[in-house]
C-alpha cells in the first residue's frame, strides 16, 4: 500500500478546532485540510496523514503560524460545504491510522467535471482527459476520497474546474485482509463497503460532464452506454438462442464506440448509425429491443433509450408526423453540438419500422405523409448535419417492404436476421421459462430440457414459452374441481411433469412447422401398400434423396419430380415420404390453396413458402399437380407463364444462407407438357410412379386390401380362384387408385367380392 501508515500509539486522540478559510487560493487545490504545524505534529505525528472530521476522512498537512494561528483549521469552500460546517465553528478533530489492507485502494473512480465559475467562460472549454486523470492522479496520490466529495483542480494551471465523485469501486481482492483497529473501525469498513477509497496511480478515472456546463470532455477512454452493453449477459435478462446475433451486433455497433475519440479519428471511420433486425413473428426482436433499453437505462451518464413505435410517428395533422420524428433526434443534435465526438450514445428503437418507412412512391394515398416521413429520418441520419452520437434499432418482420435508400451504408446498414433458434438455443430459451418452476420446485425431475430441445424444431422463442404455458395448464387441470371451479385442491403439490409437455406439444404447433400434419396424412389414409420390386425400388430411391438432403453438407438444395398418370399413387406417396422422413418444415402447395387469386398474387404466395422454408435448416416442399399450378388447359392450350417463370426460378434457386437445406418434390400427370415448357429441366431427379403391370402385382395388391381389413366390421373376402381371375383378366396397366375404387364398387352388398362382380363395375367406370 502507498504512504508511510504506521501503528504507533496516538500523542494526541483529538483536538477542538475552529474553522476558518484557507489563507491561499492555491492551497484549495491540495484538497488538504491545514492546521497549525505544531498542532499538526502532535495530533497526526509520523503515524498519518489522515484526520476525521465529521465522520469524514481528509488528508492533512501543517502550516507555519504566521499563516494559520494555534486552534484554528482550513477548510476551502467546497469543504465547507460538504461537511456542512459554517466559519468560525468549532469542529472535533481526530487522527486516522488506515490499515494496510489492498481492499481501501481504488480500482476504478468517476468523476463529476464542471466549470467553477461558468458566467466567466464564454466559449467551451475543452478538457483532455487523459491530462486530467495524470493531473488527479499526481495532486490528489494517497489521499481518501469519499463519495460525493467536491473537489476544486486548476487544469493545465489556467482552467478553474469542479471534480465531484459520482461513483468508485475497490480492488476485487486484496493480498492482505487485516481487521482494522482502534476508535474508527466502523468508519474503515464504511470505506470498504463504498463510501470511499484511497486513490493510487493505478487507478482508472473516469469522466463525464455535469448537466450545462459549457465544457468538451476529449480523449475518454469508455462511453458508459456502450460498454455496459458489452458487459451485459443477455441470458440472465430472459434473452435465449440468440449467442451469434448479439456478437454480431456488438461488433458492428458498439465496439467502435468504446475507443477513445482520438482512435477513432485516426481509424479514419464512422460509427454504425443504424441497426435493423428483421425476422419471423416471434423471434425476439421486440424482445431485444426491450432488454437493450433496460440496460442502457440508469447510469448517469448512459442516456435513456427512446423506444417508439412506428404508427405512433404518424399524425393526421399536416407537418405533425415530421416533428415527431425531428424531436426524437432534439437531445441527440444538443449534445452533439456541446460535446463533440465524446457526446454519450442516444439510442431511438423503432418497433414495426415499415409502418413509417415504406417504399418511397408506392402510396395511393395522396398525401405524401409517407414518403416525407421517409425523407425527414434519412437528413436525420445521413444527412448534411448528420449526428455521429446516434444508433437507430429498427425492428420489422418485412424487410422487403423497406425503402431501399434506408438500408444502405451510413444509414441501416447493418442488418440481421433474427431466425428460429437452433437446438443449443432451444435449450436455452427453454432454461429461461422453466427456470421459476424450478427453483420454486415445481419442475419434475423427469422433464430433460435437451429432450425436449429436440423436439421443438422450427419452434419460436414466442412458440417454446407458449409450450410452457400449455405445460402448466395441464398440470394446473389436475387440481382443479371441475364441479366446483373455486374450489383448487392441494395446489403446494402442483408438479408439472414430462407427461404435460408431451400433450403441450400435441397442443402447440409451430407456424414454421409441417403444414396440417393431419392434412398431410389425410393424403395416405390409406396407407401405402408395396406391391412389386419397381415400387419398392421407386420408395427407396425417393428415401434415399430425402436422407441425402438432410445430412450431406454437399447438397443443399435437390429437387424431385414424380411423373405418373392420375391415380397412380404419387401424391400419396410424396405425403407418406414428408411424414416419416421428419422434416422440420414442410409445406404443401396445392391449386385449391390458391383458388380466387390472380397471377401476382400467386407468384407472390408460392414466393413466401420458399422464403420461409429458408429459416429453417432443413425444409420440404410439395407443389402438388403443377399443371393446376400454372393453370393448364388442354384448350388452346393456355397456362400462367407468369407462374412458370416464378417456378422456374425457385424451383432451381439455391438457399442463400449457409447450413440451409432445402427439398422440393412436384408432381406432374404430363411430363413431357412440362418438358416442352422447360419446367422439368430444373428438377434434379425424375421418377416415374409405377403401375400395376402384371397378374402378380394385382394379386399382391388384393391381398393386402384383405389383410388390411381383417379388423373391420366388414372385412374384405376374396376367394382364391376369384381372385386370380380378377388378377388375370383386368386390363393393365392399371393405376392403384382405380382398382381401390373398382373394389370397394364391388364389395358394396356383398358378403364375397366375386370375379363377375368386379368386372360390371369396371366396365360401368369405362375401364
Amino acid at each position: 500500500m502507498r504512504g508511510a501508515l504506521l501503528s504507533e500509539a496516538f500523542v494526541l486522540d483529538h483536538m477542538e478546532l475552529v474553522v476558518e478559510s484557507s489563507p491561499s487560493t492555491n492551497l484549495v487545490y491540495s484538497n488538504y485540510v491545514y492546521m497549525n504545524e505544531g498542532e499538526y505534529s502532535g495530533l497526526c505525528g509520523s503515524r498519518s496523514r489522515y484526520v476525521v472530521i465529521l465522520g469524514r476522512v481528509f488528508t492533512a498537512s501543517g502550516l507555519p503560524s504566521d499563516q494559520l494561528k494555534p486552534g484554528r483549521i482550513a477548510l476551502s469552500s467546497k469543504q465547507r460545504i460538504f461537511l456542512r460546517v459554517e466559519l468560525d465553528k468549532p469542529v472535533l478533530v481526530q487522527p486516522l491510522v488506515v490499515p494496510n489492507d489492498e481492499t481501501l485502494l481504488l480500482d476504478s473512480l468517476t468523476v463529476d467535471v464542471g466549470l467553477l465559475q461558468r458566467g466567466r467562460v464564454s466559449d467551451l472549454a475543452e478538457i483532455d482527459c487523459k491530462v486530467l486523470s495524470e493531473e488527479m492522479a499526481q495532486i490528489f496520490n494517497d489521499q481518501v476520497l469519499c463519495l460525493n466529495q467536491p473537489l476544486v483542480h486548476k487544469f493545465r494551471q489556467s482552467l478553474n474546474i469542479q471534480l465531484t465523485v459520482s461513483a468508485l469501486t475497490h480492488v476485487p481482492k486484496a493480498s492482505s485482509n487485516q481487521e482494522s483497529a482502534g476508535p474508527h473501525t466502523d468508519l474503515i469498513e464504511n470505506l470498504k463497503r463504498g463510501a470511499g477509497g484511497i486513490l493510487v496511480s493505478s487507478t482508472n478515472i473516469i469522466f463525464q460532464k455535469m448537466n450545462d456546463h459549457p465544457i468538451r470532455l476529449t480523449g475518454q477512454a469508455v462511453k458508459k452506454s456502450a460498454s455496459k452493453m458489452m458487459d451485459t449477459n443477455f441470458e440472465k435478462l430472459g434473452i435465449g438462442g440468440l449467442n451469434k446475433e448479439f456478437g454480431d451486433i456488438f461488433r458492428r455497433a458498439f465496439v467502435s464506440r468504446i475507443l477513445p475519440s482520438d482512435v477513432v479519428k485516426k481509424l479514419g471511420i464512422k460509427h454504425v448509425r443504424g441497426l435493423m433486425l428483421f425476422g419471423a413473428p416471434g423471434c425476439g426482436k421486440t424482445l431485444i429491443a426491450r432488454q437493450i433499453s433496460k440496460v442502457l437505462q440508469g447510469g448517469e451518464t448512459a442516456r435513456e433509450p427512446k423506444l417508439v413505435s412506428g404508427p405512433e410517428i404518424l399524425n393526421k395533422y399536416v407537418g405533425e408526423s415530421e416533428k415527431n420524428i425531428r424531436e426524437l433526434f432534439a437531445d441527440a443534435e444538443e449534445e452533439q453540438l456541446a460535446a463533440g465526438d465524446d457526446s454519450e450514445l442516444h439510442v431511438i428503437i423503432f418497433d414495426e419500422i415499415d409502418a413509417i418507412c415504406k417504399k418511397r412512391g408506392k402510396s395511393n394515398d395522396g398525401t405524401g405523409v409517407g414518403d416525407s416521413v421517409v425523407n425527414q429520418l434519412l437528413s436525420k441520419i445521413d444527412g448534411v448535419n448528420s449526428l455521429n452520437n446516434v444508433l437507430l434499432i429498427g425492428m420489422t418482420n418485412r424487410l422487403d417492404m423497406i425503402d431501399p435508400a434506408l438500408l444502405r451504408p451510413g444509414r441501416f446498414e447493418v442488418q440481421i436476421e433474427i431466425g428460429l433458434p437452433d437446438e443449443p438455443g432451444r435449450v436455452q430459451i427453454l432454461n429461461i421459462h422453466t427456470k421459476s418452476m424450478r427453483d420454486g420446485g415445481c419442475l419434475s425431475p423427469d422433464v430433460d430440457v435437451a429432450s425436449l430441445a429436440k423436439d421443438t424444431k422450427n419452434f419460436s422463442g414466442a412458440e417454446i414459452e407458449g409450450l410452457v404455458k400449455s405445460a402448466v395448464s395441464f398440470a394446473t387441470n389436475r387440481h382443479i374441481n371441475i364441479d366446483d371451479l373455486a374450489k383448487a385442491s392441494d395446489l403446494d403439490a402442483l408438479i408439472v411433469l414430462r407427461d404435460d409437455f408431451e400433450s403441450a406439444l400435441e397442443e402447440v404447433h409451430p407456424a414454421f412447422g409441417m403444414q396440417g400434419e393431419e392434412e398431410i396424412k389425410l393424403l395416405f389414409r390409406n396407407g401405402i401398400i408395396s406391391y412389386s420390386s419397381i415400387f419398392s425400388h421407386f420408395d427407396q430411391t425417393m428415401r434415399d434423396l430425402a436422407t441425402q438432403v438432410q445430412t450431406s453438407p454437399r447438397t443443399p438444395l435437390l429437387s424431385l419430380l414424380v411423373a405418373g398418370p392420375g391415380g397412380c399413387g404419387k401424391t400419396a406417396q410424396v405425403a407418406k415420404l414428408a411424414t416419416d422422413a421428419g422434416f422440420p418444415f414442410t409445406k404443401l402447395i396445392t391449386a385449391d390453396s390458391m383458388i380466387g387469386m390472380g397471377e401476382q398474387q400467386k407468384c407472390s404466395y408460392i414466393a413466401q413458402v420458399f422464403e420461409d422454408s429458408y429459416r429453417s435448416p432443413v425444409s420440404l416442399i410439395i407443389m402438388d399437380d403443377i399443371e393446376r399450378l400454372i393453370d393448364y388447359v388442354s384448350i388452346g392450350p393456355r397456362f400462367s407463364n407468369l407462374v412458370l417463370q416464378a417456378l422456374l426460378v425457385l424451383i432451381n434457386k439455391t438457399p442463400p444462407k449457409e447450413n440451409r437445406k432445402l427439398m422440393v418434390i412436384g408432381t406432374t400427370a404430363i411430363p413431357d407438357l412440362l418438358e416442352s415448357m422447360g419446367l422439368t429441366q430444373v428438377f434434379n431427379v425424375v421418377l416415374h410412379c409405377p403401375l400395376l403391370t402384371t397378374d402378380e402385382e394385382v394379386e399382391t395388391m388384393l391381398a393386402e386390401l384383405m389383410k388390411q381389413s381383417r379388423n373391420e366390421t366388414d372385412p374384405l373376402k376374396i376367394d382364391p380362384g376369384e381372385m386370380k381371375l380378377i388378377s388375370a383378366h383386368c386390363k393393365k396397366p392399371m393405376p392403384v387408385k382405380k382398382l381401390l375404387v373398382v373394389v370397394e364398387m364391388a364389395r358394396q352388398g356383398e358378403p364375397v367380392l366375386s370375379y363377375n362382380r368386379f368386372m360390371e363395375c369396371l366396365n360401368s367406370i369405362g375401364y
